[in-house]
This record gives structure tokens, C-alpha cells and sequence, in this order.
């Protein structure tokens, strides 16, 4: 037992250095949005584009991403989706020479179909290097890694593009600030996708297939749509990708709309991820010793409510850290979802790992809709409403629609 999980190890570890890559690109994102909406003069719609451009590309590229990992096979494909990332964030500094908004969210759309590829195979790697009782336990330490990152890169890119300068910045001088992070960003994820191709430490993992028992009558299923506990997890990835995003990505926004300076609210975001990295290192003690990752889930949905609830009722700081707790309450809806919506999968695994991808299009649109509804009524804060009804939907599939195994 020892020895296999050693085996497990040097993997586990490649995968946490990617999915801290992950997190470093991804939750910067938060930071883009406020920088974006100063440097062009948006309004809220207009600078949740952000997060419509780059995580769209999960729902347009997921089933193609499929396609590309049955042909290079899971390592040549976290490879390939890193050169691509590389290629994204290379955008960036045309972009900034052209003063450019279309061609940054040309950019961030690029770096979101590598992260595409990279997700597509590295969320089933996980799961499937170990038992599935502890899957949830094991994507949480790569959630730690995720949310370090995003602190990490929130701190450097706030303090870097938010900073505030005695002088009035043109556009141009504002948007030159992102040319040579971005040239650094590049060359770090070439140098990744050089080493994860020619890492021994990474196997070939295929999925066991479907186990079937003739005594209990169960039939084989022929089709991925067969599997409620997939398409209803698909739905609740949707919503859970919509109220992470909208927690960590409109906080500063929604501090400067309080009144804070934009220096200091451009590290909220970091609250946020805080709170997420704390809820991981409770799953990791917790679960499955203490507590089931799917009762987790119950009350991952119950505390999403009660603090969007207290977000929205409470004023100023209070207001801003019931966000933040946010963080706190859905840390482990992704690491308790992805086993639950793929148990039972066998040979459809790597189609379904596709399909719940294409469920974090949740980040492009749900966000988008907060933004609308915020310009719309005037208030981000009332905006806040529309977290309700995803966490109820979480709720749901907690205890109800992960069991259902038929139609």
C-alpha cells in the first residue's frame, strides 16, 4: 500500500505544479477586470468580458479537447494546452502596443482554450490516481495550490496594475504595466510544457471500465446521456463555476463601488481566495475520516446561501468579508463533484470529464449576468440576489441529484 502510494506521489506532484499555473492565470483575472475598466472606461458589463472571454472557450473547446486527448493521450495534451496558454498571454503585448481591448480578450480566449486542454485532462488524473473515497481529499490539495497562486499573482498584479501614481497614466502608459509580466508568464509556461513532455514522472492513466452485474439486472449503458448523476453534475459545475468567479472576480469592483480606495480594494480578491484555501485545508483534515465529501457538499450549499444572505443585508466591510467567506463555503463543491459526477462512467470518463469542462462556461456567463443586472438596478450589492438560486441548485445535487443512476 506504501509503495502504490508513492507511486501516486511524483504524479501528484507534477499536477500541482499545473494546477498552480492554473490559478496564477486564471485569478489574476479579477485584477484585469478593474485595470480594463480604468484603462478603457467600461461599465460593469463591459468589464466582466473578462471572464466571458476566457472561460467561453471552455464550452466551445471542452469536446474538441476530448478529441485531442484520445489522439496524444493525457501528458502530450497538458503539454500542448500550456504552449497554447503561452500563445495567449504572448497576445497580451500587442494588445497593449494597440491599445487594444478586443485583442486582450483574444488573448485571454487563447489562454483559456490551453487551460481547456489542461483541465480536461489533469481534473480525471487526479481522481482516478487513488482511491475514489479520497478523490476529493486529493483535488483539494491541488485547490490549495490553485488558490496560493491566485493570491500570489492577485498580489503582484494589484500592486503592479492598481498602484496609484501622482501623475495621471493615458491609456497607453497604463497599458504598457502588463508587456513584461506578461513576456515573463510566457517564458514560464514554454518551460513547462517542455518539462511535463519529457517527464518520466508522468504515466499513461487509463479509466477502469464500467463495472456491470448481472445478478442485481443492471444493464449496460451505450450512451453518456444514460448517467443523470453526469448531466445533473454538468449543471451544478455550471453554477458552481458562476458563484466562484462571481466571488472572487467582482469583489474589487464591488469594494471601489463602496467606496474604498482602488489600491486597497484590489486585494479583497485575495480575501476570497483566502477563504477558499482555508475550506481546502478542512477538507484535506476532514475528509473521508471525519466526514463524507458528498455531506460536505450539503453543507457547502447551506453556508453559500447564508452568506450571500449576509452580503447582501450587511454594509461596508462586513459586507465585502461575507464575499470573501463565500471563498470559505464553496471551496470543495469542485473537489466533490467531479467524483460524484463521474462514478460510475468507466469508458466514458475522459467524454464526460469533457462535458462537465464545458460546464464552467458557468464563469462567462453568470458573471456577465451579475454585471448586467448590476448597471441595470444601480447597486452591486442587490446583484448579489443572483447567487441564491446557484447555491440552491448545489443544494440540490447534494442531496438529491448525484444519486439519481436513471432516468
Amino acid at each position: 500500500m506504501s509503495n502504490q502510494k508513492n507511486n501516486y506521489l511524483g504524479p501528484l506532484i507534477i499536477i500541482g505544479v499545473l494546477f498552480f499555473v492554473f490559478g496564477f492565470v486564471t485569478w489574476v483575472n479579477a485584477t484585469l477586470i478593474s485595470f480594463f475598466r480604468k484603462a478603457f472606461s467600461l461599465d460593469n458589463a463591459g468589464s466582466y468580458l473578462v471572464t466571458f472571454a476566457f472561460f467561453i472557450s471552455y464550452t466551445i473547446m471542452a469536446l474538441p479537447s476530448s478529441m485531442v486527448l484520445k489522439k496524444t493521450g493525457f501528458k502530450n495534451g497538458m503539454a500542448l494546452g500550456l504552449l497554447v496558454m503561452a500563445v495567449g498571454t504572448l497576445i497580451f503585448i500587442p494588445a497593449a502596443q494597440l491599445v487594444s481591448y478586443p485583442l486582450f480578450l483574444v488573448g485571454l480566449f487563447t489562454i483559456g482554450i490551453g487551460l481547456t486542454l489542461l483541465q480536461t485532462a489533469s481534473n480525471p488524473y487526479v481522481t482516478i490516481l487513488g482511491p475514489k473515497e479520497s478523490a476529493a481529499q486529493r483535488i483539494s490539495f491541488m485547490g490549495i495550490a490553485n488558490k496560493l497562486a491566485g493570491v500570489i499573482s492577485q498580489w503582484i498584479f494589484a500592486g503592479i496594475l492598481l498602484s496609484g501614481s501622482a501623475v495621471a497614466l493615458t491609456a497607453e502608459e497604463e497599458l504598457k504595466k502588463v508587456e513584461v509580466p506578461y513576456l515573463i508568464i510566457t517564458a514560464v509556461l514554454v518551460v513547462l510544457a517542455i518539462v511535463v513532455r519529457t517527464s518520466k514522472g508522468l504515466p499513461e492513466v487509463e479509466a477502469e471500465e464500467e463495472e456491470v452485474s448481472a445478478a442485481s439486472g443492471a444493464v449496460k449503458k451505450t450512451s453518456i446521456w444514460q448517467f443523470p448523476n453526469l448531466i445533473l453534475g454538468i449543471l451544478a459545475i455550471f453554477c458552481y463555476v458562476g458563484v466562484e468567479v462571481i466571488a472572487a472576480d467582482t469583489v474589487i469592483n464591488y469594494g471601489v463601488a463602496l467606496g474604498f480606495p482602488e489600491e486597497q480594494a484590489g486585494k479583497f480578491g485575495i480575501y476570497t481566495l483566502g477563504g477558499m484555501m482555508l475550506g481546502y485545508l478542512l477538507g484535506i483534515i476532514l475528509i473521508p475520516k471525519v466526514i463524507s465529501q458528498n455531506t460536505y457538499l450539503v453543507l457547502s450549499g447551506i453556508m453559500g446561501i447564508a452568506f450571500s444572505l449576509l452580503a447582501i443585508f450587511t454594509s461596508g466591510i462586513v459586507s465585502v468579508y461575507c464575499i470573501a467567506f463565500l471563498g470559505f463555503a464553496h471551496a470543495l463543491v469542485w473537489p466533490s463533484l467531479w467524483p460524484l459526477a463521474l462514478d460510475g462512467l468507466g469508458k466514458f470518463t475522459k467524454t464526460a470529464s469533457a462535458l462537465l469542462i464545458m460546464g464552467i462556461s458557468g464563469g462567462a456567463i453568470l458573471p456577465m449576468v451579475y454585471g448586467g443586472i448590476a448597471d441595470k438596478i444601480g447597486s452591486e450589492q442587490q446583484a448579489y440576489w443572483i447567487l441564491i438560486p446557484l447555491y440552491g441548485y448545489i443544494l440540490f445535487y447534494a442531496i438529491v441529484g448525484h444519486k439519481k443512476k436513471s432516468w
